[in-house]
């Protein structure tokens, strides 16, 4: 099943100049971008991305975290589509906490904070990306991020082995 899906480069994986490498993984593995952009955050965006859901699983100090450190910088917003997109790029983005991600991910091989030292420090985990986690999810993700106007459909070489 022909999926889309949302991944945002976080600013620790802007400031670190990991943007082309991020995205050429994807683009390797054959999904296809239909929608990109570099924006700065505000707290209004960062408030409906980082919804109350995460205040009842995590608490409201995680939240608050997550939503500090997404204002900081910029980040790169893409909307990526491919079969079972949103599972494959899970997969390709590795665990959530940097240091139980596996080498071959992206947090495990351009990361390693742990939960323990983010706590100690009082931060958010810096972990580079952040990929939508259900079907559900990246359909609202996207509508929040894209307007339809900044999705495309473009044919692409793996189209023919897929569609």
């Amino acid at each position: 099943m022909i999926e889309k899906t949302l991944v945002l480069i976080k600013p620790d994986g802007v400031e670190r100049g990991l943007i082309g490498e991020i995205i050429s993984r994807f683009e390797k593995r054959g999904l296809k971008i239909v929608g990109m952009k570099m924006v700065r955050v505000n707290k209004n965006l960062a408030m409906k991305h980082y919804t109350e859901d995460i205040t009842k699983r995590r608490g409201e100090a995680v939240r608050k975290k997550l939503m500090n450190f997404i204002i900081n910088n910029h980040v790169i917003a893409i909307c990526l589509e491919g079969v079972e997109a949103v599972e494959n790029v899970r997969s390709m983005v590795g665990e959530t906490e940097p240091k139980s991600a596996a080498a071959g991910t992206i947090r495990g091989d351009y990361s390693h904070i742990s939960y323990k030292y983010a706590d100690d420090k009082e931060m958010a985990v810096p972990n580079l990306v952040h990929a939508s986690a259900n079907k559900k999810e990246a359909e609202q993700e996207i509508n929040l991020w894209f307007s339809q106007e900044e999705i495309f459909d473009y044919a692409s070489v793996h189209d023919k082995h897929t569609r």
